[in-house]
């Protein structure tokens, strides 16, 4: 289970806005005093809100107003930004490697210049419509009995989704140097079981027009609309019958309730009607001993409907999952169609991004790897590395002298703690070694076919670790990647270096107040504490699903986190629709402690010693804007309630005030006040690390 930062986008739907440049963050520097430049958080400052209002709509409202959401975007701001700079850099790499005119078959620019040329290529594209998935859909209209769904479930599970349920290689929780099978509920086409079953009118419009979407692809399929509509009406009978069986996400939250280990022949017992072996063997696994199911019930349950429901509903459902998966490689009618519904309905988004954008972002989630490498030779500044864990090691002392001086953990766990602590391993910058894609052949004739051969070699890489030890020096996402997380089974933070670009320091250097607050706070922090949270206790330092704590920390912290889950519940971003705080509250915690940290660490800065002032502004309110900097991010109101249901993160705006109304030095650099909106009771803020 790896921890995010943000949770990852749907592959193709990323975030972008306007280009800015790189700056490195050095030794603290403060040229900006001079005036040459305007000051990043001066200049976004909305000062018709009272900071102790809404301090999020304060630190970025100017920004917001000046900056609308484009037509073609979800959202807008500082992720917005980053994304952008690192999607024009990513352009420019597929531009000059598709206009080599020989390149060496099978070099990195070869492989990313065909895929980015079939992309590009929009008239062979509307030319052939879906016919080059045909030969798969003609597959399943060909099969005979359920033998033959278990194995198109795994060809589909190999190049374009994840039917019926979730499956992959990953590291046993309780043997973290072993790979296993891993199996949990999933099948689902809306982004998470609450969609099927809310009542509020936005979730009664999403399934509305899911039905009719679904009846829409099956008419680009070739049904009539008779047919299609009996089709769509019966692939949402399915999928919430899919949904029903599944636990509600903050459920799916503990390990070791979604750790069930069953032996092969267990799990082919419990689920009969479902033909396993013929599953692994089609998906390229040999001699499986043993899986581990996040959900049996679930399983169960899947087992049941592949009895109950008709062979010609599954094989709707599985020609539904793999045109839909592949939807957005095709010609622009079925784009089109898939955008209407999930960026459109779901999103509140307007019109498609451009072509290159879209064709970009696709190269970089299947070439990432070979992308990465060119992009840290020719534009990840020098010394990115050393910064980076310069930053981590200063949260890091942090956090220890914070845990030593706990008053609800016991010293014989402080005593764990410490020893977990000085054992995360902190991954920064860039892979020292890069993956080997050298078995993946691409060329120009088709785009959805070369997407189809990157997700192939992709599921063949993770299927490949069965058996092998791990590799505690792989990474999961490419230095590219504006994002971070922890992975509690190796006990590591994962830093890409692109997380050293901050927008609006094109030309002079960051000061610490925002260097320890973006980077700091809300990266290194916040990924620090996810070891050391109500799932991170159960994770050893060596990364083993054993919990470290006595029953009395455990309660002690508990009580503490009910105040922050009381917190978040009472926050109503969108709608009627309130945050659920005991899904967030792992992400919640992490924000408070996060910021926590870097603020720590910032006092030890002579920044802040001097009391030094930077366009105005003293190192306490620099550090606190810096942190709503950080998620400077104004989202549609679509996407906003999409992301209070499916997301254990809560959204941008409370990540601000939720964390800030709870730190004292806050209220004090901004003169908050009983009677402001974000003014908390003593007894009411949360303080946990």
């Amino acid at each position: 289970m790896i921890m995010n930062l943000i949770s990852p986008p749907k592959a193709g739907k990323f975030l972008a806005m306007a280009m800015v440049s790189i700056a490195i963050f050095s030794s603290c520097s403060l040229k900006n005093k001079t005036g040459q430049v305007p000051d990043a958080l001066v200049s976004h400052i909305d000062s018709t809100v009272k900071p102790g209002d809404d301090f999020f709509l304060y630190a970025n409202g100017k920004w917001f107003k000046q900056n609308p959401i484009p037509p073609s975007e979800r959202s807008n701001g500082l992720w917005q930004l980053i994304q952008d700079t690192i999607n024009a850099q990513i352009r420019n790499i597929c531009e000059t490697s598709a206009a080599i005119k020989t390149p060496e078959k099978g070099s990195n620019k070869q492989k990313i210049g065909d895929f980015f040329f079939t992309g590009m290529d929009s008239v062979t594209l509307n030319k052939k419509g879906i016919s080059d998935l045909k030969p798969e859909l003609d597959r399943i209209d060909g099969i005979k009995d359920m033998k033959g769904v278990s194995a198109m479930a795994a060809f589909i599970h190999q190049v374009a989704g994840s039917p019926l349920f979730s499956f992959f290689v990953g590291q046993d929780d309780k043997i973290s140097n072993k790979y296993a099978v891993i199996i949990s509920q999933g099948g689902l086409s809306l982004p998470e079981r609450s969609f099927y079953f809310d009542t509020d009118p936005r979730a009664i419009m999403i399934r509305e027009k899911f039905v009719e979407h679904a009846g829409n692809i099956f008419m680009m399929m070739g049904y009539d609309k008779k047919k299609a509509t009996q089709a769509a009406s019966k692939l949402m009978k399915l999928e919430t019958s899919l949904a029903r069986a599944s636990r509600k996400l903050e459920d799916t939250r503990d390990p070791v309730k979604n750790y069930n280990k069953l032996s092969f022949k267990q799990l082919t017992e419990k689920t009969a009607n479902f033909d396993w072996a013929l599953f692994t063997e089609t998906i390229g696994l040999k001699k499986v001993d043993s899986v581990i199911v996040g959900q049996p019930e679930f399983l169960e349950a899947m087992n049941s409907y592949l009895k109950t429901m008709s062979l010609q509903d599954w094989k709707d459902y599985l020609k539904f999952h793999f045109i839909s998966g592949l939807a957005e490689y095709l010609d622009d009618k079925t784009y089109m169609e898939v955008f209407n519904f999930y960026s459109k309905t779901m999103q509140g988004v307007k019109e498609p991004k451009p072509r290159w954008k879209r064709v970009v972002e696709q190269t970089d989630n299947s070439l990432g790897e070979l992308i990465g490498q060119v992009y840290v030779s020719e534009y990840l500044p020098k010394g990115t590395k050393e910064k980076l864990t310069e930053i981590g090691n200063a949260i890091r002392e942090v956090y220890a002298e914070r845990i030593k001086a706990l008053d609800w953990m016991s010293e014989p766990t402080k005593q764990k703690a410490l020893k977990k602590l000085s054992t995360v391993i902190m991954k920064v910058g860039y892979p020292d070694k890069w993956k080997d894609l050298s078995s993946l052949v691409l060329d120009r004739n088709s785009y959805v076919r070369n997407v189809i051969a990157a997700n192939r070699w992709a599921v063949n890489y993770n299927i490949s670790k069965y058996g092998k030890q791990v590799d505690r020096t792989e990474w999961n996402m490419t230095p590219q990647t504006y994002n971070a997380y922890y992975n509690p089974s190796n006990n590591e933070i994962v830093v890409p270096g692109s997380n050293i670009i901050v927008p609006g320091y094109e030309r002079v250097l960051a000061d610490d107040a925002i260097l320890y607050s973006v980077i700091g706070g809300s990266t290194f922090g916040h990924e620090i504490t996810h070891g050391f949270d109500d799932q991170g206790c159960k994770y050893d330092e060596a990364g083993n699903l054993h919990n470290w704590w006595t029953a009395e920390d455990s309660v002690k912290f508990y009580a503490k986190t009910r105040l922050i889950v009381e917190q978040f519940s009472e926050y109503n971003p969108v709608d009627s629709l309130h945050i659920n705080g005991k899904m967030t509250q792992g992400e919640n915690i992490a924000d408070l402690a996060g910021i926590t940290m870097g603020y720590v660490a910032f006092q030890k800065t002579k920044q802040y010693k001097e009391k030094l002032l930077v366009a105005g502004l003293n190192p306490d309110q620099r550090f606190f804007l810096a942190y709503a900097l950080a998620w400077m991010i104004n989202q549609r109101p679509e996407g906003i309630a999409n992301q209070v249901k499916m997301d254990v993160h809560s959204p941008a705006k409370y990540r601000v005030i939720g964390p800030l109304s709870d730190i004292t030095e806050f209220y004090t650099a901004f003169g908050l006040k009983e009677g402001d909106k974000m003014w908390r009771p003593e007894d009411k803020r949360v303080k946990i690390w």
